[in-house]
């Protein structure tokens, strides 16, 4: 436009009303029809062609003395994604290390790995530890948190998985959103949202599945998902094909919280996790509307001759309202967990949102009990679910041994 500054500002197909950058010059400001050069009176051009040797003269400028490109957007350096994925890998490494195999169980799958080697396929088809080792190490179990307030469990279970299947495909996932989410908005917001929504889905898993134990970062997974959805909608005014992407997301999230009615995967977690993504979106994942110019994005020289303000009303009013819904969710969530309450009681049909039941699996799920014998070292186990019974030899007779022995007889 100008040639003051030998700078170039393109505007490509600017909405109405939109904010365009215009030249000022020293000590006055100029609109863009003042600073335009001025056809010579000895060479008189019809207007397209002066159009056209205008704009390769700005080309010219801007190739010579540097064209200025604005970003509205920072764009992050992931680093907190990939730590993420590191410190689960290392705790399921511990974990194998703590389980020992070789030690605690008569056989082995992978036994040429030592004390790392996996569970019976039987007891864990996922290539992993025993859920006494599980639970040692972390996993939920609501009878814990709720009797001996052990309420960091809820945090500790997200970073814990129950074998090479379940945290390959938990990490791939990670990778695959919480890159791209990071790069975008930044390690705290990202990072935050992913805590808090792996909380809600801990908590909400608690409310509603309260036998048996509970590892993984699906909770937390799936509240990046729910905030990809609430960051399209709060966000809407800067998206082009927003139709197809909000379709698009919404069906892969169908898609996942679908495989959630299987049996033995917790999606009270998912739906928990996914509900806290959706309204922390809302609150972290805000963007300034479109066309909004900040002052500081602006090159000196140059003015706004009109100033959107940063954000629409509806966008101030999700945040309210989802900062408000989260607060007392998290709240009441909490007092009802730390009272016992088991909320099946009060939602008779809530129980098929995890699993449907069907001829080929059912929903129940079963405690093993045996009966036992102990002569010296020799352990005389009996299943009273299925009446089989096997003699073992105990290597140090503790009662988690004991258990895993019980489980493995049973299965």
């Amino acid at each position: 436009m100008g040639t003051d500054h030998g700078i170039e500002i393109k505007v490509i197909n600017p909405r109405k009303g939109d904010n365009v950058a215009h030249p000022m010059g020293p000590g006055h400001a100029r609109s863009a029809s003042s600073s335009a050069p001025k056809p010579s009176s000895s060479s008189p051009l019809p207007d397209a062609q002066r159009r056209r040797q205008q704009h390769h003269q700005g080309q010219r400028q801007g190739q010579g003395q540097g064209l200025i490109d604005l970003k509205p957007f920072k764009t992050w350096v992931p680093w907190m994604v990939p730590g993420f994925v590191f410190a689960n890998v290392v705790l399921f490494v511990i974990t194998m290390f703590v389980n020992d195999c070789p030690r605690n169980s008569v056989s082995c799958v992978a036994g040429v790995l030592g004390r790392f080697s996996f569970q019976p396929l039987k007891e864990n088809p996922l290539l992993g530890p025993s859920s006494s080792t599980l639970e040692k190490m972390g996993a939920l179990e609501v009878t814990k948190v709720v009797h001996r307030h052990q309420v960091w469990r809820l945090i500790s279970c997200m970073w814990l998985h129950a074998g090479v299947f379940h945290i390959l495909a938990n990490m791939l996932s990670l990778v695959f959103i919480g890159i791209r989410l990071e790069q975008e908005f930044g390690f705290v917001r990202i990072g935050l949202l992913y805590l808090i929504a792996g909380f809600g889905g801990s908590l909400m898993s608690s409310l509603f599945i309260q036998t048996g134990i509970s590892v993984g970062a699906s909770g937390a997974l799936f509240g990046l998902l729910g905030s990809m959805l609430s960051e399209l909608i709060t966000n809407w005014t800067i998206y082009a094909n927003k139709l197809a992407a909000l379709l698009t997301l919404i069906v892969i999230i169908l898609i996942n919280l679908a495989v959630g009615i299987l049996p033995h995967v917790d999606n009270f977690a998912h739906i928990g996790g996914f509900l806290s993504g959706f309204l922390l979106g809302f609150v972290f994942l805000v963007r300034p509307q479109f066309g909004y110019v900040s002052k500081k994005h602006v090159p000196p020289g140059y003015i706004a001759p009109y100033r959107k303000p940063k954000h629409k009303p509806y966008q101030y009013v999700l945040w309210v309202i989802s900062l408000i819904l989260l607060i007392v969710g998290y709240t009441a969530g909490l007092v009802l967990l730390l009272r016992g309450v088991n909320m099946n009681n009060y939602c008779s049909w809530c129980h098929y949102m995890s699993c449907i039941p069907t001829s080929m699996w059912s929903c129940k799920s079963q405690q093993v009990y045996c009966e036992s014998i102990q002569y010296g070292n020799q352990l005389n186990l009996t299943c009273i679910s299925n009446g089989k019974s096997d003699i073992y030899t105990l290597s140090d007779g503790n009662s988690s041994q004991v258990q895993q022995l019980c489980s493995q007889l049973c299965s």
